[in-house]
């Protein structure tokens, strides 16, 4: 498993040796990035597009402690590697082209979750542009939407924050490592995230800084991911608007939110409906219909009542439960400050009493 996480990581370090051509390599292969350090020189050179140059790039790549150094930072940190060939990459990447053959993640939300929105939008949201995002993820919050976004200051962290509000899974992607948070006014939501139904996620390895050219290429991530992307506020050039004109060619659905023609923030969402580059809406309801979504049976909203039968160590699963409806047992763990057998005795009583039920990955749900 180690040796085949270093040679899958060192992949991702040969120069010249981009995501389009790296995926080439490993369909050569059969996705077993070993065999492409191990095959021969006239073998690499007859790989389509890959030539004597590059071959010749990846023939001299000697660079593996880099990789093995990013493995020691996954266990420190405690970060899922996720190769592309993983069952729990995002599936929905592999559309794009340009998606990475290596991915960096900590959380316990589902990446391959059946509905999947991204909310972008200007740093200086406006408060039309704050309640509307609030507004939209609140009317989502019913049909189990995972609400992705970049972490970034404005759009990005109201749509998060709203998402943890109404208990959906939520996960940042980020220009940087994962051994740090930027902006790190965002750590205490990103640790909640985390430990929470949510995530973070990253094609960077550990100590990348948040340089100014990561930023594009961690933009079409988040739009090769979602199913929809929605755009609240956001002037004729940025971030946001890049992030629309790369769902629109992986062939995503763009949604913007209009806004006033005097308005500068409005000026890219007005743009991007007046040449026909995303569908207007006004709220939620447009996106849930427009995403043929009206006839998805919403989930209930609980409103439970107080178990007095229950036990101190289940009513603290419970009550941690209640915030999240759904989380990893190791995020139980975290929240209720139970010991391992405490833990594992209340779950027991409580799925005997049908309040929980265990799902795949070691995912605990109230029923």
């Amino acid at each position: 498993m180690k040796a085949s996480l270093i040679h899958q990581i060192a992949l991702t370090l040969v120069p010249n040796i981009g995501c389009v051509l790296a995926k080439q390599l490993l369909v050569h292969f059969n996705g077993d990035a070993e065999q492409v350090f191990k095959a021969g020189f006239k073998t690499l050179c007859s790989i389509e597009d890959i030539g004597e140059f590059r071959a010749r790039e990846i023939k001299k790549f000697t660079d593996f402690h880099l990789a093995e150094a990013e493995i020691r930072a996954i266990e420190q940190f405690n970060i899922q590697p996720l190769f592309i060939t993983d069952p729990a990459y995002p599936k929905r990447l592999l559309n794009a082209g340009d998606a990475p053959i290596m991915l960096y993640y900590k959380g316990y939300a589902d990446l391959n979750t059946a509905k999947i929105v991204a909310i972008v939008g200007t740093r200086n949201n406006s408060d039309y542009g704050k309640k509307t995002t609030e507004k939209i993820v609140e009317e989502l919050a019913p049909f189990n939407v995972l609400i992705l976004s970049g972490l970034a200051y404005g759009v990005d962290a109201i749509a998060h924050r709203s998402a943890l509000r109404n208990k959906l899974s939520t996960v940042g992607v980020l220009a940087h490592g994962l051994d740090a948070v930027y902006p790190f006014e965002h750590a205490k939501m990103a640790k909640e995230m985390m430990t929470g139904n949510g995530g973070l996620l990253t094609e960077f390895r550990t100590g990348t800084k948040p340089d100014r050219h990561n930023f594009p290429a961690r933009n079409r991530i988040v739009a090769a991911m979602a199913d929809a992307t929605v755009v609240i506020e956001t002037d004729t050039k940025g971030g946001s608007m890049i992030t629309a004109e790369l769902a629109n060619g992986y062939h995503k659905d763009v949604f913007a939110l209009p806004g006033k023609t005097t308005d500068i923030k409005s000026k890219g969402c007005n743009e991007l409906i007046k040449k026909h580059q995303a569908g207007l809406i006004t709220g939620a309801s447009d996106i849930i219909q427009l995403m043929g979504w009206e006839e998805v049976k919403p989930r209930p909203i609980l409103q439970r009542a107080l178990f007095v039968e229950l036990t101190e160590p289940e009513k603290k699963i419970v009550a941690v439960l209640e915030q999240q409806n759904c989380m990893h047992i190791d995020a139980v763990y975290t929240a209720t400050g139970l010991s391992g057998s405490a833990v594992a005795g209340a779950l027991l009583s409580l799925e005997l009493q049908a309040i929980t039920t265990s799902l795949p990955g070691k995912i605990i749900k109230l029923l």
